[in-house]
C-alpha cells in the first residue's frame, strides 16, 4: 500500500493542466470551495440564525453605538 504522501504527490502530479498553468492548475478547486462555503454560510441555520443575520445584528449595533457616542 503507497504512503500518504506518495499518493499525495502522485495526484498533484498527475493533475490536469499542470504543465500548462503550473500551481494555478489548482484555483478552480479553491473557487468551488469558497462558493461552497458561502452557500454553507448563507443557507445553513442553527437555530433561527445564520451568519449574515449574526453579521446584520453586530453591524446595526455598531452604528447605533456610534450614534449614540456621536450624540453624547
Amino acid at each position: 500500500s503507497m504512503t500518504f504522501k506518495k499518493q499525495l504527490r502522485r495526484i498533484i502530479k498527475n493533475w490536469p493542466g499542470r504543465r500548462i498553468f503550473g500551481e494555478y492548475s489548482f484555483l478552480p478547486v479553491f473557487f468551488v470551495l469558497g462558493a461552497a462555503l458561502e452557500f454553507s454560510m448563507i443557507h445553513w441555520h442553527v437555530g433561527e440564525v445564520n451568519f449574515y443575520k449574526i453579521y446584520k445584528r453586530r453591524r446595526i449595533e455598531e452604528l447605533v453605538q456610534e450614534r449614540l457616542q456621536r450624540e453624547a
